[in-house]
């Protein structure tokens, strides 16, 4: 028993397998296995590391983007003259990465809480009976009071008088706008990396952003847009986005190669058309462009009264995509190590064609495995000889019988006999 233990112990430690090999000259299966293996080459350096740069890691940034708008917009109305600046046509106020830029409203002064008819439209009546008291309609402007007017309309208690939204001023109240200017501010960490870079790369300066304006070809690094610029590269026209509203996305991506120098990490803007292009699809749908209300209250004679505005603007949504890739040796390690596993696709279609579909599979089965006889063993034991020395006289006696068969390479018997005459 002791001697079977140091036996299995020196055999684990002391004794080395190798696979068996089989050199199989077939011009079509070798053929077959050449296409495969190039095939998966060119995966591996095509897709894998030239395309999907499987040699680097990859990280996302961290940022932080900031806005300022300038521009002063003029409107006359009635002969009541008015200059429109920042303060009044932002909203939020400045320094979001999602604003409002105003371009056209509907004002209704003077409001004051109180009794008076509905639109037309909104509570239409004949009797008192048709104006339920205390009720309200989604659509109206107040409650009911039960009294239907002279005008047919229900008479409600609102601010009053009514917002009559009915007819949108056409051409824009704030034409003006597409001359406005955007400034953008954005900075950026890859913490993976640890670096941190700013849209102001190193060749803008103060003296350069106070004259530039961006170009995406002449100057696509200036940080200042002009609004009537971005309409037009998202595809938009102005004056029919203007005068409904819609909404626009500024893209500032950051694809950056951290394998070269740092300031070759530059943004690039584009610009898409969100909705509010009353010219295509959304002509059809229920509501068009983009559109909310705010009014500015105050006191007239210890009486409080608001301004209403319903504004149609330009919504803008700033998005930063960012992706900096550098090189790393565990993602190359283990791109290279998936390839080579993917070579053994070869070998498992080759042996497919070898032992299943080739007429002489039968000797190329006989080949590639080895087959151990039991009796083999059982015959050793009764002689007294070990297994080597019985498989060494068999051999020779295979020999001996040998010499009036086919020594025919090609065929089963020949391949048989120099298998077992190599053991």
């Amino acid at each position: 028993m002791k001697s079977h233990i140091s036996n299995a112990l020196s055999d684990f430690f002391f004794e080395y397998e190798t696979p068996r090999q089989v050199l199989v000259r077939n011009r079509r299966v070798g053929v077959v296995c050449r296409i495969i293996q190039l095939g998966v080459l060119a995966y591996i350096i095509g897709w894998v590391f030239i395309y999907e740069k499987g040699y680097q890691s990859a990280d996302t940034a961290v940022s932080s983007v900031f806005t300022k708008m300038k521009g002063v917009g003029y409107t006359s109305i009635n002969g009541s003259e008015r200059v429109w600046d920042v303060a009044d046509y932002v909203f939020p106020s400045q320094g979001d990465a999602s604003f409002v830029v105003m371009t056209n409203y509907i004002i209704t002064e003077g409001q004051e809480m109180g009794t008076c008819p509905e639109l037309h439209g909104k509570h239409n009546c004949s009797t008192n009976a048709d104006c339920e008291g205390g009720s309200f309609k989604r659509t109206g402007h107040g409650q009911m009071t039960g009294v239907c007017v002279e005008n047919k309309t229900c008479e409600v208690l609102a601010w009053c008088p009514v917002e009559d939204d009915h007819k949108i001023p056409d051409p824009p109240m704030l034409m003006s706008a597409e001359n406005y200017t955007l400034f953008i501010k954005n900075s950026v960490t890859f913490p993976l990396f640890g670096v941190s870079r700013s849209n102001l790369v190193e060749d803008i300066d103060a003296a350069y952003i106070s004259k530039c304006l961006h170009h995406p070809d002449d100057a696509p690094l200036c940080p200042i847009f002009k609004l009537g610029d971005i309409v037009k590269l998202s595809g938009f026209d102005f004056e029919t986005i203007a005068r409904v509203g819609g909404a626009i996305g500024i893209v500032v991506d950051w694809t950056c190669n951290f394998d070269v120098d740092v300031t070759h990490c530059k943004p690039q803007y584009n610009f898409h058309g969100l909705y509010g292009n009353a010219a295509e699809t959304d002509k059809a749908k229920a509501s068009v462009g983009y559109n909310f209300r705010y009014a500015k209250h105050y006191m007239d004679n210890k009486v409080q009264k608001r301004t209403l505005l319903k504004v149609f603007g330009i919504r803008f949504d700033i998005i930063v995509q960012s992706l900096a890739r550098k090189f790393d040796i565990i993602p190359t390690l283990t791109a290279i190590g998936s390839g080579v596993g993917i070579f053994g696709v070869a070998t498992v279609v080759c042996d497919l064609v070898l032992l299943y579909l080739l007429p002489k599979r039968a000797f190329y089965k006989n080949m590639k495995f080895k087959y151990t006889d039991t009796h083999v063993q059982h015959d050793s034991e009764l002689l007294g000889l070990e297994k080597s020395d019985y498989c060494n006289l068999e051999a020779n006696a295979r020999q001996v019988q040998g010499t009036g068969q086919s020594n025919d390479p090609d065929s089963e018997a020949g391949s048989t006999e120099t298998e077992v005459s190599k053991k």
